[in-house]
């Protein structure tokens, strides 16, 4: 009998620990949860709160929403109407454990792209890519840079507190100044500091040096994602623009969006990347204004529509809530300066909580595409995904050792980064039509 109450004690003990464990999993997932979430009116939308959390609303009577729960214990919003509203996340319905803003935004149409672009970007200020020694005019090596504290990534803002507007203007300065100490602003990730550097007379050239190799600007080909008919604001590419020495993402002072073609094709090979190599055209004329770059993609405005996209009218876009393993279909430009649609297959979707770059796995299946790229090349990215009318995601990141597969981005990240709402607010406030 003694036995038998200790097995029993034994077990309920053990089914304690394994509850505890999953609670304190769950509270970690609760604590976690993002203070504030979009979901599209009229649109019922999963939450991912589970048992012994509840979700409910701060109100008896939400005109905004209602929580739904269906037979499987999952809870879902039912949003009602634009607006915005408060959940709150607790204990088995009894103990607050934190407070969520919920905007209910209306359901977006975009018109999908495909559009093979070219996109040019002068930085704010200049990136330091690189420094050196320099021979002085007395034979001696001098780092002027690591003296005033200047790394590889810092940006230089401001020199003599004059706004830099190149590299050409940074080297004009310093030569102006013949030797004199130069009052520098430097931005290193989200750190601004002043400093002062002193340039070396070099022993060759007899110029004025301060060791540093920057750069001022950036070029390359991509495609355009989407475009919002209305207020004309586009998304591409669905990862940022980088330096090619650095890896640090480029901030934008002024970019510009410009017709491209493809001008030839590198098919990509296990280990091997294929490559889009595309050539600007009609350079004087830009198609759009770069505004934005970030870990998502570029965003900015177009000046007008663009007229070669396979959808004429625009389309819904999808949360992740409604993306399916299963067949689907991505749009780009390959050859003949014409978009085309392909076949893919999702292999694999990872829901989110934050924006990140690699949300669903892709395989392309089309033989034509396979034939002529051999899947996923560079110079895709930002190609639009769309499955069931819907536009999911946009292609960012091929496999390297698997170029038939690749990331894809979910679009509500870049519909997030685009702040079409905003820019539309703005126009309202400016009286455009």
């Amino acid at each position: 009998m003694t036995n038998h109450k200790n097995k029993r004690f034994f077990l309920l003990f053990f089914i304690l620990i394994v509850f505890s464990l999953f609670a304190c999993y769950d509270l970690v997932h609760v604590l976690t949860f993002p203070n504030n979430v979009r979901v599209f009116e009229n649109e019922r939308q999963p939450i991912d709160v589970n048992f012994p959390f509840k979700v409910s609303t701060l109100q008896e009577e939400n005109e905004f929403l209602k929580i739904q729960k269906t037979n499987y214990a999952s809870t879902y919003v039912n949003p009602l109407k634009r607006g915005r509203t408060n959940l709150e996340l607790n204990f088995l319905g009894l103990i607050p454990i934190k407070k969520v803003t919920v905007n209910i935004i209306p359901k977006l149409q975009v018109i999908p792209g495909g559009q093979c672009i070219g996109v040019k970007l002068s930085t704010k200020g200049v990136l330091v890519v690189g420094t050196e020694d320099i021979k002085g005019i007395d034979g001696k090596k001098y780092n002027p840079s690591h003296e005033a504290g200047i790394a590889i990534g810092d940006t230089i803002l401001e020199i003599q507190d004059e706004r830099v507007k190149d590299s050409q203007h940074v080297i004009s300065v310093i030569n102006d100044n013949k030797g004199k100490s130069l009052k520098l602003k430097v931005k290193r990730k989200n750190r601004t500091f002043n400093t002062s550097i002193t340039p070396v007379q070099t022993y060759e050239e007899r110029d004025y040096k301060i060791g540093l190799w920057v750069r001022d600007k950036t070029a390359g080909v991509g495609t355009l994602t989407f475009y919002e008919p209305n207020s004309k604001v586009f998304g591409a590419l669905g990862h940022a623009i980088t330096d090619i020495d650095t890896g640090l993402l480029l901030t934008v002072e002024k970019g510009e969006v410009i017709k491209s073609k493809v001008a030839s094709i590198k098919q990509g090979k296990r280990g091997k990347p294929g490559e889009i190599k595309g050539i600007f055209y009609d350079t004087t004329r830009p198609i759009g204004k770069l505004e934005y770059n970030t870990r998502f993609g570029i965003y900015g405005h177009l000046y007008k529509p663009m007229d070669d996209s396979i959808y004429s009218k625009p389309i819904e876009v999808a949360g992740q809530h409604e993306i399916q393993v299963g067949k689907a279909s991505i749009l780009t430009t390959i050859e003949n300066n014409t978009v085309k649609e392909y076949e893919v297959y999702i292999e694999k979707i990872s829901k989110q909580r934050s924006s990140s770059t690699k949300g669903m796995v892709i395989k392309v299946t089309d033989k034509r595409l396979l034939k002529k790229t051999g899947g996923i090349v560079q110079g895709m990215s930002g190609s639009p995904i769309i499955q069931n009318g819907k536009l999911i995601g946009a292609v960012t990141h091929v496999f390297v050792n698997d170029p038939t597969k690749g990331y894809g981005i979910f679009i509500e990240w870049m519909i997030d980064k685009a702040q079409i709402q905003s820019y539309e607010s703005k126009l309202a406030r400016r009286g455009c039509p």
